[in-house]
């Protein structure tokens, strides 16, 4: 899964950066700059700014403090920002307790080892003025100023709301975009209990809770007994949770519940709702490409949107829009370009296997076929790839795509090494001298080969890349084994490993601090929300 996440994650951290200037930049390191050591607060866009001279005062004075711990240079804060001032503005507008602000990390190092902020932006929620006992703020996707408000009203707020009439249970579902009510003939009860811890966990849907012991509310909606219904303003707009007979609601279930309800059957991949994607525990992702502005491609949409309901909790049905260009490394990821739309793929993100629906027609029907298959085994794996160059072997690095693979890396008479790159790879480009070096060493030994490939636009079934360079060694042998290679990259120690037919000296065995850093590249960054 990690590739997969790590090719959505900066397709995403592009999306965010988008809008940002260098303008921005100057304001941020201008407004915030230490000029005394009063404890003054200042504004700015209703965000108050603080520093270790005025923190304990903003404590003081505010029952509930939202504080960002930020860094001007950081292209994710500088996203969030109009976001939080957007928070803030609102939260003035209702009149409410709780103010937002904001820590310059980078002059504030003191108040930022104070609380252990690891990454950034970093939002922490301190209430009653206590400075030891605070909540962090784990909204992944709500980076939005409503997300941000939501949350904050979440914490901050009295809990599930009580409907105790007809009247308040309609008014109560009508103004709110997701609804879940607990019907509870006991609202001290087991079930009710399980409810209320449910509904002061962290979750990306948040909905907005209620609960009702009322017999006429129980009429109104149908029910006879204990239960919990999610109401919402999308697609099937009301959804049972199925309680068995003699038993009462966990926790455990009502949380799966309401991750996987609370999903649009077809989840449009964005910045916003990316970590309900990701978060909802579900391993297949279903993705449709299409082109938006294209009025044929919006009518499939909802043939692809009719296969989703028999699979929820098994899939997620997921929209890409071709006409983005910030989603262009997702494309690539699948072997889609553009003038492909539409089309669909299927992805296990715990294998990372991914499947191409046959050249049919997308219908309801077909999709929700090839997606069975798939969940049933019936479909085979779609593996893109390269054609074989015409020159592929003339230079002492052989290249090979997918389609030379299996022929030539499991040759039972030679032994390969390959090094499976991306062209994008910073550490990739720092080896490919020193590949070039050791594949001439070695041009006129038969038995071994030095080859790379370009794991951006080909797989292999034998292989799963999770990171860039790997470097694999095949020896030959009949039994298709693989061994990694996890030492040091320069030209000795390769060629210590080839010499010892894919063994290091015991002194080798220590993994290398490139090869730390490599790992570290194909991450997604951690300064994001």
């Amino acid at each position: 899964m990690k590739l997969y996440l790590t090719v959505l994650g900066f397709a995403l951290a592009i999306a965010a950066a988008v809008g940002t200037t260098k303008a921005e930049e100057k304001v941020e390191g201008a407004d915030e700059k230490e000029t005394d050591v009063s404890d003054d607060i200042s504004e700015h866009s209703d965000v108050l700014v603080l520093n270790k001279h005025n923190f304990a005062r903003a404590l003081r004075e505010n029952k509930w403090l939202l504080v960002e711990f930020y860094a001007p240079w950081c292209a994710h804060c500088r996203s969030l920002e109009p976001e939080y001032a957007a928070a803030a503005v609102m939260l003035k507008n209702e009149s409410s307790e709780i103010k937002l602000a904001k820590v310059n990390t980078t002059a504030e190092t003191e108040l930022a080892s104070e609380f252990k902020i690891q990454s950034i932006p970093a939002l922490i929620l301190f209430k009653h003025g206590d400075r030891m006992n605070f909540t962090t703020f784990k909204g992944a996707g709500r980076n939005t100023a409503r997300g941000i408000v939501q949350w904050l009203k979440k914490q901050s707020g009295p809990g599930a709301s009580v409907l105790d009439s007809i009247a308040s249970a309609e008014q109560f579902i009508s103004t709110n975009h997701i609804s879940v009510v607990g019907f509870f003939k006991d609202l001290e009860g087991k079930g009710a209990q399980e409810f209320f811890e449910v509904q002061r966990e962290d979750s990306v849907i948040d909905p907005a809770f209620g609960i009702t012991d009322n017999a006429e509310v129980f009429q109104k909606y149908g029910i006879s007994k204990d239960t919990v219904v999610m109401f919402k303003k999308f697609d099937e707009q009301r959804a049972d949770l199925q309680v068995a007979e003699g038993s009462s609601v966990t926790r455990e279930e009502l949380s799966e519940f309401i991750k996987w309800n609370g999903l649009e059957l077809v989840v449009e991949f964005n910045v916003e709702n990316s970590p309900k994607i990701f978060e909802a525990g579900i391993e297949h992702h279903f993705l449709l490409f299409i082109s938006k502005s294209q009025e044929s491609h919006a009518q499939l949409l909802e043939s692809f949107r009719g296969a989703a309901p028999g699979f929820r909790g098994k899939v997620i049905f997921v929209l890409i829009d071709v006409d983005n260009g910030d989603f262009q490394n997702v494309l690539n990821f699948f072997g889609v370009k553009s003038e492909d739309a539409p089309t669909v793929h299927l992805i296990n993100t715990k294998t990372e296997k991914k499947y191409a629906m046959p050249d049919r027609e997308i219908t309801t029907e077909n999709v929700r076929q090839f997606c069975q298959d798939v969940l049933d085994g019936a479909q085979q794996p779609h593996l893109k790839s390269q054609e074989i160059p015409v020159d592929w072997d003339k230079n002492p690095v052989k290249v090979l795509v997918g389609k030379n693979f299996e022929q030539v890396a499991f040759d039972e008479t030679r032994s390969v090494l390959v090094e499976f790159y991306a062209p994008w790879c910073g550490h990739c480009k720092e080896l490919a001298p020193i590949w070039e070096q050791l594949a001439e060493k070695y041009k006129d030994q038969e038995g071994i080969v030095i080859a790379n490939m370009d794991a951006t636009a080909n797989e292999v079934e034998a292989v799963t890349v999770t990171g860039f360079p790997t470097i694999k060694y095949f020896p030959a042998t009949p039994d298709r084994k693989i061994v990694d290679f996890k030492g040091k990259r320069d030209l000795e120690t390769l060629s210590r490993f080839l010499d010892n037919g894919g063994e290091l000296p015991e002194e080798s065995h220590e993994e290398s601090l490139d090869s730390k850093e490599s790992e570290e590249e194909t991450n997604m960054e951690k300064d994001e929300l």
